[in-house]
């Protein structure tokens, strides 16, 4: 037979009484709950492993050791069933009620629930019920502002009605115009019209010293709104690829257009910082000898960034090495590296001298120069090539017969000077000019 220790087992019960006489109290089934929370509280908890994120170790485990979640919640009492709060509050009645939509003027009468307290109060959704005010005149406004010889009285009053009973939608308002009746109008007509007498009664009722908004109505602009929109819709496949194509060699020729700028201003960069370096060597050269070397670093011209090398500056407090300042920085990428070590040796200097103060200084210069004397090189090549592969352009165009030969001299026979391109020849001279923006580039010189 099954002992009270056998039952307090399965039933997870326990307590110093329960386990001194073997038997099962009142107590231990009543407050069964709380004896299991302070098990629970008692028991070890798992720490989450390290490189673990927090929402997968959740998943995985949890403080009441639940299963993960199918389905998302947003209860606060875990994935348990959740009871019903019932207030002790009186529930308040509901009604079945009439009640009527003022934006019906037929007098129609509804029903619906709605709480016993609300009962004898406007419709609630009355105030989304927003009417337009069309202006009214009179006859004798008529005669004196509003009448046209293309449109008649009863003719306008016919607009204006409808213009009432559809609230300004003038596609409905076109669709029931009686055009038996009256002359044939398009929408923009209709517009015109409406907006012209609006704009007429309010100059005339406004009050002198005031501002107006007056509405205005372009029909000529929307008329060719249309037809551009209507001839855009009716354009064949044909007409649509070759927009396509025409938009993408426009990309094209704006991309090479802004790399030859690009290119220009670079090359315009070199020239300058050679011509600066170039004067500032002649001043070092014209300069007394006596001059510390402090005073020169202050005297010297600005030079462009873009000039040669631009070492860094330690000025930090603390102890620096000399030779740090010898470093190249980072900002040297390694094809200039490679070109630099390369002139050094064919010029027979040591790549890494003694780090004195002014052999320092020397050797960066030097360095320095060596590197604008690699990128004015090449940017010479990239010159020199695009200008070879503009004569060929241009002497296979000179072959089809578009445009005159060149001279040995690279002009014209008559004298003219340059690629010798007629003026009249403007499209063979665009074509020229673009193939300037092509990708290919010449192997670069050390």
């Amino acid at each position: 037979m099954a002992t009270g220790a056998d039952v307090r087992d399965i039933l997870e019960l326990g307590g110093v009484e329960s386990e001194n006489t073997g038997t099962i109290n009142k107590k231990d089934i009543i407050n069964s709950d709380k004896k299991k929370s302070k098990k629970s509280s008692e028991t070890l908890t798992f720490k989450r492993p390290e490189g673990m994120h927090r929402e997968v170790y959740a998943l995985l485990y949890s403080d009441k050791k639940d299963a993960p979640p199918l389905l998302p919640s947003d209860t606060t009492q875990g994935y348990r069933t959740v009871k019903a709060k019932l207030g002790s509050k009186k529930v308040r009645p509901w009604k079945w009620m009439p009640f009527t939509n003022p934006a019906r003027k037929d007098g129609a009468m509804f029903y619906h629930w709605r709480r016993a307290a609300e009962e004898g109060k406007d419709y609630p959704f009355a105030r989304f019920n927003k009417t337009v005010q069309v202006p009214v005149y009179s006859e004798q406004e008529y005669q004196m502002y509003l009448h046209d010889d293309a449109w008649t009285k009863a003719e306008t009053d016919h607009l204006f009605d409808l213009a009432r009973r559809f609230d300004l939608r003038f596609v409905v308002i076109h669709d029931r115009y009686d055009h038996q009746q009256f002359k044939k109008r398009s929408v923009e007509d209709l517009k015109e019209r409406y907006y012209h007498i609006c704009a007429k009664l309010a100059n005339i009722r406004a009050a002198p010293g005031t501002d107006l908004k007056i509405p205005v109505f372009d029909a000529g602009h929307e008329r060719r709104r249309k037809e551009q929109l209507e001839r855009l819709y009716n354009r064949t496949p044909e007409q649509v690829a070759e927009e396509e194509y025409l938009i993408q060699e426009l990309r094209k020729i704006e991309t090479r257009k802004k790399e030859r700028e690009k290119r220009t201003q670079d090359l315009q960069k070199l020239i300058t910082a050679a011509d600066t370096t170039t004067e500032q060597r002649r001043a070092e050269r014209k300069a007394p000898k006596k001059k510390l070397p402090q005073k020169k670093e202050t005297e010297k011209p600005a030079v462009p960034e873009t000039a040669g090398i631009k070492f860094p500056d330690f000025k930090s407090a603390g102890v620096t090495l000399r030779s740090q300042r010898m470093k190249l920085p980072s900002s040297v990428g390694q094809k200039k590296i490679k070109a630099l070590e390369q002139m050094l040796m064919e010029l027979g200097v040591d790549l890494n001298p003694m780090p004195t103060e002014e052999i320092v200084q020397m050797f960066n210069e030097l360095r320095s120069d060596l590197v604008l004397l690699y990128e004015l090189k090449q940017a010479f090549a990239n010159c020199e090539y695009e200008l070879q592969m503009l004569r060929h352009r241009y002497e296979a165009l000179a072959k089809a017969g578009s445009i005159g030969p060149l001279s040995a001299e690279g002009a014209h026979p008559d004298g003219q000077a340059g690629l010798g391109i007629e003026e009249g020849k403007g499209d063979a001279k665009d074509q020229i000019i673009d193939v300037v923006g092509a990708p290919l580039t010449p192997n670069s010189r050390k």
